[in-house]
């Protein structure tokens, strides 16, 4: 967890530049063609806060928008991060759960590949035990790939850990980490932008399709 990692001033603006660029309250996968996405990218790679969690050389692949609220409200079960976007489709018998959400093209890399992601949370809103905050299982990312059912079975022998944070703060955490939210009890809303940053280039000929 990183503290006041964007001022409460910076995270108003950026809610304004959200619903600008958002034609749903619930979300979207694709603020990273918005010039303003790009640029906040830009300094969370370089902030010297994010020093030894985001890796030097990384750059952003993908930001996603999550807006929970009690008119927008639903729980996301027990669940590793396995799919990465992509600038096309690669023949190759290692790449599989080929997908498109919201016309962009996504893959399941191997566990190598995912193991060298990390993605940054930018909290837009405080967020709290009501607000259907992130739950993770520590060191979970450290099992490679599990499978779908074998996911609550390790959340029980480890235990989770609720990330209650203020407006401002981010997360940072690997893709493979076990992770979970239930719906919000509350009545404020849960703003997010995750940010995903790689290595700027990938194996088996993948290719980012949005790079920062």
């Amino acid at each position: 967890m990183v503290a006041g990692a964007l001022s409460p001033a910076e995270c108003n603006g950026l809610a304004i530049e959200v619903a600008n660029a958002v034609s749903t309250g619930v979300g979207s996968r694709r603020l990273l063609a918005q010039g303003w996405c790009r640029s906040l990218a830009a300094r969370l790679g370089e902030s010297p806060k994010f020093a030894g969690l985001v890796p030097t050389g990384h750059v952003a692949a993908q930001c996603t928008y999550f807006s929970k609220s009690a008119s927008h409200n639903w729980l996301v079960p027990i669940h590793q991060d396995l799919s990465v976007p992509v600038a096309e489709r690669v023949d190759s018998a290692v790449l599989r759960g080929w997908s498109e959400k919201e016309g962009e093209l996504f893959v399941q890399p191997p566990v190598a590949v995912l193991e060298s992601l990390v993605a940054v949370r930018i909290h837009l809103d405080a967020c709290t035990e009501v607000d259907g905050p992130l739950q993770v299982v520590p060191r979970s990312h450290m099992l490679g790939a599990i499978a779908p059912g074998a996911a609550a079975e390790v959340r029980a022998a480890r235990g989770a850990v609720t990330c209650a944070v203020d407006v401002g703060d981010a997360l940072v955490l690997r893709p493979l980490l076990l992770h979970a939210s239930s719906k919000s009890t509350g009545s404020s809303m849960r703003r997010v932008l995750h940010f995903l940053f790689g290595p700027p280039e990938l194996p088996y000929g993948l290719r980012w399709q949005h790079a920062v």
